[in-house]
């Protein structure tokens, strides 16, 4: 039997992320991983989702290059080798994931390689191997989900494919036409992309909008984007058959149908618990999550349960942070896990970004509010890209203009939210926003912009 301090199940952002952190503090540390080190975010997620994003956002520059000048192309029309992409894809992923073993082999962390199995709160069985350790930390990921309907084929005895993020990002043919049931990051992701490379797209959502996690006011900004791309969008739309090629669900009262040679589930992620013997330990699930407390620690003393697999906040990031808070509780640390200012990103072009309050929850949550917003058109470097479309809305609260939210539509709003982000965790001000210089011309100067106007004017727009 081999012993270590911390085992940790699963080698994705939370699971690889603890296991450096775990070595780096000096504890002998395994990690277990069934299949590629990097998880879901760099096999199957993040990754190959924003490569292939990548490509079309290229493929869109060069359709309207003429706008800048670059004249030539009209001779010969830009278009997506999906072979090329997918190759191109395999390569970055096996470029990473590469660099996730080259980290754990140089700090020290052994990779077993197979499923575990807990034997009792303190042993793993791996490949016929028992292991211990003192403290284990689950971090399994998740599973597409199922929309629980019922699937049949036509009269014809045919039935449209039906697929997962996985399978879409392995697809060699751009399909006619494509059903996406589920509008969140995952569903209005692939919408973009399909609709980009030439497919007629329909969103089916169940709830009253899009990116329900978003500001209705940026979700609606983005919907008009998408519909300006040909993308059919029905909310408040259940789903209660599949037949063939098409799709029935109720929406405004009564049933209608769409029809796709295609159709991709996107109806979120559930845990992925399977296999590892939690019921002889008694710990405590949430459905089909993990229950943890802010510690990221089960019922169980010592077995902790970070990432998708606990259910609370299923993004990569959100994985990494729970890693390290589980592992500074290990070490004796009084770490707790916030969840008030993880940031959310989607890739669209323009791409979306918010941490925070959106507007409606700040009016539940204070009397009264700020409201500060800028537009990009009014954004030099904006302009210089040609990517005027989009906007900045920033909330504070009126007594001490704390910062409640911020919310992007814009290019490289992505990488521009880790300021709201620093802002937030520090307790900034809006006022100490404003006086921070930002350099012209970027982006990024829509941010003081922004608190200007909810202080009283932006400096730049009427």
């Amino acid at each position: 039997m081999q012993n270590y301090d911390i085992a940790i199940i699963g080698g994705g952002p939370g699971g690889y992320v603890a296991a450096i952190k775990a070595a780096q503090c000096g504890k002998k540390v395994c990690l277990i991983e069934k299949g590629e080190l990097g998880g879901v975010c760099l096999n199957e997620g993040c990754i190959p989702t924003k490569t292939l994003l990548k490509s079309v956002e290229i493929l869109n520059t060069v359709r309207k290059c003429q706008e800048f000048g670059v004249s030539g192309v009209e001779t010969s029309p830009a278009a997506i080798n999906m072979e090329k992409l997918q190759q191109r894809k395999r390569k970055i992923i096996k470029k990473l994931t590469g660099g996730v073993a080259y980290l754990l082999r140089g700090n020290g962390v052994k990779v077993y390689r197979g499923s575990a199995a807990f034997v009792n709160k303190d042993t793993l069985e791996v490949n016929g191997e028992e292991i211990k350790a003192g403290s284990i930390i689950i971090a399994t990921g998740s599973q597409p989900a199922k929309l629980p309907v019922p699937v049949s084929a036509d009269e014809k005895g045919m039935q449209a494919p039906i697929i997962t993020s996985t399978e879409a990002l392995e697809l060699t043919e751009i399909p006619p036409e494509i059903i996406i049931v589920g509008g969140g990051v995952i569903g209005i992701e692939f919408a973009y992309i399909f609709a980009r490379l030439g497919s007629k797209v329909t969103v089916v959502e169940m709830m009253e909008q899009i990116l329900p996690m978003l500001d209705e006011e940026i979700t609606e900004a983005v919907a008009k984007m998408l519909r300006g791309l040909g993308i059919e969008i029905f909310t408040a739309a259940k789903v209660s058959r599949i037949t063939g090629t098409k799709v029935y669900f109720e929406h405004a009262g009564s049933e209608r149908l769409v029809e796709a040679a295609q159709i991709l589930m996107a109806v979120g992620r559930t845990p992925h618990t399977e296999g590892l013997n939690l019921e002889t330990l008694g710990i405590k699930m949430k459905g089909s999550a993990i229950e943890v407390n802010e510690h990221m620690e089960t019922n169980v003393p010592d077995i902790y349960a970070i990432g998708d697999v606990n259910g609370l906040s299923m993004l990569a990031h959100t994985a990494s942070r729970e890693g390290i808070i589980a592992l500074e509780h290990i070490l004796g640390h009084p770490s707790r896990m916030d969840y008030s200012r993880i940031p959310w990103a989607i890739y669209l072009q323009p791409e979306v970004a918010s941490v925070g309050l959106t507007e409606k929850q700040a009016r539940e949550k204070f009397d009264e509010i700020k409201v500060g917003r800028f537009p990009l058109v009014a954004n030099g470097k904006a302009a210089i890209e040609g990517e005027t479309q989009g906007m900045i809305k920033v909330i504070i609260e009126p007594q001490y203009n704390e910062i409640l939210g911020v919310h992007i539509y814009g290019p490289h709003a992505t990488d521009m939210i880790s300021e709201a982000v620093l802002a937030m965790n520090l307790e900034a001000t809006a006022e100490e926003i404003t006086v921070a210089v930002h350099p012209h011309p970027t982006v990024a100067e829509i941010i003081p912009e922004a608190f200007h106007a909810a202080l009283g004017k932006a400096i730049h727009v009427l």
